[in-house]
């Protein structure tokens, strides 16, 4: 199967060289290319994707958008990559070295072996692990109430919604209009309701956490309610189509 990589990429000078160099050499030897969005830095990321290209036998390839498309934007861009180079396993991997990259095994296997079409790793699966890992403590417990709520209005049982760290079958890509997402952070949620209502199957996996000094650029009332938003409305489109 053709692997693809996509790295989303914003300010992350400091850590993109780090994230590259961490995917595992075994698994290096399954990926037919990486994608590095760079999403308009203002600092030095582009610059360090292309010395690392320059220096790296990894199939890499980078581009940077003019004007900042938002993490959504980016997301979109990269799945457009995925689809027009006919891939069969995109993942989204942060350049910010939020998510562990040796995991993509992991991460790709239940696709491979035909277990799912979408791979989510999840940082609440391990007992305490989210916070042994660093994630503030508001944001745990802000990500567990709204993984309760919307796992309620979305009839199914995720034990995160919030993860950036996925694996999609590019076909499943194909059948969701992803597009029509929002170019921000409630992309995620967007994205998961529409493999739910396209009835992919999605699996989980057990993957740790870091928080380091990277910023958060979430505002988090505004990102709760525009999720609870969206997985309300696809609760009522749910419930109009028994009528």
């Amino acid at each position: 199967m053709k692997i693809g990589i996509l790295v989303v990429a914003y300010n992350a000078e400091e850590t993109l060289s780090k994230v590259l160099d961490r995917i595992p050499s075994e698994f290096a030897q399954q990926i037919d290319s990486i994608l590095v969005c760079d999403d308009a830095s203002t600092d030095n990321t582009h610059h360090v994707g292309l010395t690392y290209q320059n220096n790296s036998k990894l199939p890499l390839t980078l581009i940077r958008h003019p004007t900042n498309l938002g993490y959504g934007g980016n997301q979109k861009t990269g799945y457009q990559w995925a689809l027009e180079n006919s891939l069969d396993i995109v993942v989204l991997l942060h350049g910010d070295g939020q998510y562990a990259p040796e995991f993509l095994q992991q991460m790709v296997t239940p696709i491979i072996e035909d277990r799912a079409d979408v791979v989510f790793g999840s940082r609440m699966m391990t007992s305490g692990g989210a916070r042994k890992g660093g994630m503030p403590l508001y944001k745990y417990v802000g990500n567990k109430i709204l993984t309760y709520i919307q796992n309620r209005l979305a009839n199914v049982s995720l034990t995160e919604w919030h993860s950036g760290y996925r694996a999609y079958r590019v076909s499943s890509l194909r059948k969701i209009n992803f597009l029509d997402n929002s170019d921000y952070f409630d992309f995620d949620s967007q994205i998961i309701l529409q493999m739910i209502g396209a009835k992919q199957r999605i699996v989980e996996i057990a993957i740790p956490t870091f928080y380091g000094d990277e910023i958060s650029r979430v505002n988090g009332i505004k990102y709760g309610l525009q999720i609870l938003g969206h997985t309300v409305k696809f609760r009522f489109s749910r419930i109009q189509t028994y009528f």
